[in-house]
């Protein structure tokens, strides 16, 4: 069960790097802007599955960027909903 676990949250890891290279990629050759909802949202499941994947390994630098990487998704998210 732990290493399924594992294999999981590192599976999330791996989501989260991709989203987040997706996001930037996609914002520098000006396919979606800084003001999109789905820029937003890749860079807060990146984040998260980032996150979870640190989470696992004791690997805390990465927590605390990322922590704050989604605290701003979180703000430019409810900025643009409200």
């Amino acid at each position: 069960m732990k290493k399924q676990l594992e294999q999981l949250t590192e599976l999330f890891g791996w989501y989260g790097v991709l989203a987040i290279l997706l996001a930037y990629g996609l914002l520098s050759f000006n396919v979606i802007s800084s003001n999109s909802l789905s820029y937003h949202l890749l860079n807060l499941s990146g984040g998260l599955g980032i996150i979870a994947d640190s989470s696992m390994v004791k690997n805390y630098p990465p927590v605390v960027l990322n922590s704050i990487w989604v605290v701003i998704a979180l703000f430019a998210i409810a900025k643009i909903l409200m």
